[in-house]
């Protein structure tokens, strides 16, 4: 009887990015990046009230040279206007990410986000740590270096 290859630990990634470029191809898209990565194409402001939903290719026409794809966007209901106003520089952002004009037009879907959480600003270090960690940095000239040390020193002792 032949023993089995060995099994090795895989990361969860790995096993399922398969089944996700899958669903993500249904989508329209070539890859799961213009969604994980929205915030970052779109920019802070605009990612905070739209995301995408899919990309939708036409269908080519004979010989002729493909139109671009329409990217449809859900949106929250009151931010839809402003969305709109702004579908030149996101057509520009998403372009850009592929590298070429492939997205020519938005669709605008009004629906709730589905929203992810997002991890809370660290709270700034307590004023009498900083003005003791600044004690012991007599030797640095610069006042606003000097400062700078003294805030990232509060914060580290107090983590």
């Amino acid at each position: 009887m032949s023993k089995p290859p060995a099994s090795f630990p895989r990361p969860l990634s790995d096993l399922l990015r398969k089944t996700l470029n899958e669903g993500f191809a249904r989508q329209g898209f070539a890859s799961s990046e213009l969604v994980t990565r929205w915030e970052t194409i779109a920019g802070a402001e605009i990612a905070a009230h739209c995301e995408p939903m899919k990309i939708q290719w036409p269908r080519p026409v004979h010989n002729e040279e493909p139109d671009p794809a329409t990217l449809v966007l859900r949106v929250e209901g009151p931010a839809a206007i402003e969305i709109q106003h702004l579908s030149s520089v996101i057509l520009e952002r998403v372009n850009r990410f592929f590298g070429w004009s492939a997205v020519g037009k938005l669709a605008l879907r009004q629906a709730p986000l589905s929203r992810r959480d997002r991890p809370k600003p660290s709270r700034a270090p307590d004023p009498k740590a900083v003005a003791e960690v600044a004690q012991t940095l007599s030797s640095v000239e610069d006042d606003e270096l000097r400062a700078a040390l003294a805030r990232l020193g509060a914060s580290i002792k107090r983590n």
